[in-house]
């Protein structure tokens, strides 16, 4: 397995060697154990890192030990593993901090040709800022969580201070070279025509010469903390087609909050309010111009110090303004904390380019990076256009690339369980959940119980969404001694799956039928009993809310209607649940056909033509749903025009009452648009399955146009709406099709 170390051990002289001190090798061997160590978390080695790390007290053995704490909670979503995380970051942003200041001030530190003394230092502080800023967001306190965006802006000035160190070493490079080039030319010439040799008039300056000309990284981080400003009211923007990553903010942070946080969350946001407006923020950097391209094998990087900041910063930079690009408007207004915009094409670019080095830097870009496409990107239905003559376009999904991605990872880290729920998660990707499930019939084991918990709640959405309903409950019930994060959300799934076997499995006998209706009922019946105090950025978990919702509105309606409460539960709760998870974008034909039988199941029961208005607004969004997927485009469009996009929210107030459907149908109706143009006909077919190309119609720019502006009317529509449940789920899709829809106005403005 590659590790680290590969660039101690390749025969060739360092650039640097000739001014190592004892220090400076005393620290690349500190990176090279620490990083070789927690390398091991990537390939489920949990105890071997844990073992390599004991005895470590450098500031990179303490980043490692944070970044395992890190993982521990960000895939468990524990509180107990969010504390233990929280604590030992802040031990390595302090650490950093204190080895960042010795090293400027130590001439026998490491000085690296391409990043100023003590880089290395200021990237484990802004790694530790993010993770920390990442798991202060997962916890229960507001408090916590606006301290975390907080820290992102704080780490982000640090990494866009590195990303400059690179221009400017890449610039220098570049001006020596072409000196260089122009004095070889030169001195050919004169040999040519006196028959004289001698020197150059100049010559480019040997590598380890080359000297980064910028100021220190954590100056510019520091600074945040120690100048206050007058700032006035602005908002937040997303990413424009420049590709500015960053933006001043001018504004004041205005936060809604419950009046025993209001004392400590008042220091807070004054001391969020005093960002300085100029400095770095203020910069825009373009998508990786300027920066280093060159892959592991590069003389460039033949120390390990530089391949840890390069592959770090880029990781690091990449996830921020990948993830800025995404959120959702509901939390828009807390990136004014943070100061800058989303750009999702520079941060694929630098993951990317993380994700070429073999070591924890890499493992961890990958998996963003397969998280993105396989879980963000596939949670989206309006996407940008793939541009054929772009074969590596960031907007597309770029399935070979990928593939190949995966091919290495699982050759890196074979003992992990994390790419095969990966694989698993491309298999479904493709409509292949049969294949998806094979893949993750293996029992999924390992050292860090929360990945063992990610491959069973994988393993029990496949089921979910290919209708394997004994799998899907047998599996999620196995999440609830695995993670503690929702295990109300767990019983309900279960719950859903047994009903439907009452209600569907027509292979049954009527005994067995029952023996499912009365199981399904007391896992509904105990779901709302699981409900914790976890709380995330102040609030209650959103599907915890949805679940005691559901219960309580069941039970009511038994009561009026005087029936067992299996036969008061109204349309299809686990097609309901596989359209929250986006599953009808991963099933097969038959399988969208399944779910369509069972919601026709509703309408033949006693009870239908007595419903309620926001039952029958669910049964016609989810068969608008499947219809889209099937491409019956324009059955879809009827059925939402019927009645759904003519309501309003008032018609869904009410205690109970489901609220999400009228903004949803809004969204699905851009969506039904957005697949009717010509150009993704081109690309994706007619049909569900596809249309030959001779039938396909020609590109017609002035009807796509058309189409485009009226699924943009949708969306905004769909994003002004009142706040409803389960609004952020929907919100990161409208956030992506706005997005998808800004980019193909930019490409086409003469076609509006």
């Amino acid at each position: 397995m590659h590790r680290v170390g590969r660039w101690f051990d390749r025969g060739r002289p360092s650039i640097n060697a000739s001014t190592h001190s004892l220090d400076s090798l005393e620290e690349s061997q500190n990176l090279e154990t620490a990083m070789r160590a927690v390398d091991r978390v990537m390939d489920d080695d949990i105890k071997g890192a844990e073992a390599g790390l004991a005895d470590g007290n450098s500031s990179f053995h303490k980043l490692a030990k944070g970044t395992l704490a890190f993982m521990k909670a960000a895939l468990g979503f524990e509180q107990e593993f969010m504390k233990e995380a929280s604590e030992t970051l802040y031990e390595a942003e302090s650490s950093a901090s204190a080895s960042h200041a010795r090293a400027q001030h130590d001439s026998r530190a490491f000085q690296s040709t391409i990043y100023e003394r003590g880089s290395e230092f200021a990237l484990c502080q802004a790694e530790a800022q993010i993770m920390s800023a990442v798991v202060g967001v997962l916890n229960e306190s507001l408090t916590e969580s606006l301290r975390g965006f907080y820290k992102l802006r704080k780490a982000y000035i640090t990494l866009d201070s590195l990303v400059q160190m690179e221009i400017n070493f890449n610039r220098t490079r570049s001006t020596s070279s072409l000196s260089a080039s122009r004095d070889q030319s030169t001195d050919s010439l004169h040999s040519s025509t006196s028959g004289k040799s001698g020197p150059a008039a100049s010559e480019p300056l040997p590598h380890h010469q080359i000297q980064p000309a910028h100021p220190s990284a954590l100056r510019n981080a520091e600074a945040v903390d120690a100048t206050p400003d007058s700032v006035s009211d602005d908002e937040f923007h997303e990413a424009d087609e420049t590709n500015a990553v960053t933006d001043e903010y001018h504004g004041r942070l205005e936060v809604e909050v419950e009046s025993d946080h209001t004392t400590e969350l008042d220091l807070e946001i004054e001391k969020m309010n005093e960002l300085p407006p100029e400095g770095v923020l203020s910069r825009s950097t373009t998508v990786t111009l300027g920066m280093l391209t060159e892959g592991p094998e590069s003389e460039v990087f033949s120390n390990s110090l530089d391949v840890f900041i390069h592959s770090g910063t880029n990781l690091m930079s990449g996830l921020l303004a990948l993830l800025i690009s995404i959120i959702p408007p509901a939390f828009s207004k807390l990136l004014y904390i943070v100061g800058f915009r989303g750009d999702r094409e520079r941060g694929i670019r630098m993951l990317w380019q993380a994700s070429r080095f073999p070591n924890i830097n890499g493992g961890m870009a990958g998996l963003i990076l397969f998280g993105w496409y396989n879980g963000l990107v596939g949670f989206c239905d309006i996407v940008a256009d793939v541009d054929p003559s772009k074969p590596d376009d960031v907007e597309a999904y770029p399935t070979k690339r990928l593939e190949a991605l995966l091919v290495d990872m699982r050759k890196r880290y074979p003992n992990s369980n994390l790419w095969v729920v990966e694989e698993a998660r491309t298999a479904a990707s493709k409509r292949n959940l049969d294949q998806a499930l094979a893949i993750l019939a293996s029992p999924g084991k390992s050292q860090l119980k929360q990945i063992e918990a990610l491959h069973m709640f994988e393993k029990s959405l496949s089921a979910m969404h290919a209708h394997r309903y004994q799998l899907c409950a047998d599996s999620i019930l196995a999440c609830v001694d695995l993670n503690a994060w929702s295990r109300a959300l767990y019983y309900y799934i279960a719950g859903a799956a047994h009903l439907c076997f009452y209600r569907h499995d027509e292979t049954l006998s009527s005994k067995d039928r029952e023996k499912h209706a009365k199981l399904a009922e007391e896992l509904f019946k105990t779901a709302p009993t699981k409900v914790g105090k976890k709380k995330m950025m102040g609030r209650q978990l959103p599907f915890d809310i949805f679940v005691v919702r559901k219960i309580s509105k069941w039970e009511e309606r038994a009561s009026r209607w005087n029936c067992s409460f299996v036969d008061a539960i109204g349309v299809s709760p686990l097609d309901e649940m596989i359209f929250l998870w986006n599953g009808f974008k991963k099933m097969n034909e038959s399988q969208l056909q399944k779910s369509l039988d069972n919601l026709a199941w509703s309408e033949s029961t006693p009870n239908w033509s007595k419903e309620d208005v926001d039952e029958y607004a669910i049964l016609d969004v989810l068969k608008a749903i499947i219809l889209r997927n099937l491409r019956r485009h324009e059955e879809s469009k009827t059925l939402l025009k019927r009645k759904l996009l003519a309501q309003g929210a008032h018609e869904f107030r009410g205690s109970n009452k489901d609220d999400w459907m009228a903004p949803t149908a809004h969204h699905e109706m851009a969506v039904n648009l957005w697949m009717q143009r010509t150009a993704y006909t081109q690309q994706h077919g007619a049909t569900f399955l596809g249309e030959p190309t001779e039938k396909l119609p020609p590109l017609d720019l002035a009807h796509d146009a058309k189409l485009v502006q009226e699924a943009k009317h949708h969306l905004e529509k769909a994003k002004g709406w009142e706040k409803y449940e389960l609004d952020a789920r929907l919100g990161l899709k409208i956030t992506a099709a706005l997005n998808a829809v800004k980019k193909w106005e930019q490409k086409h403005p003469n076609a509006l």
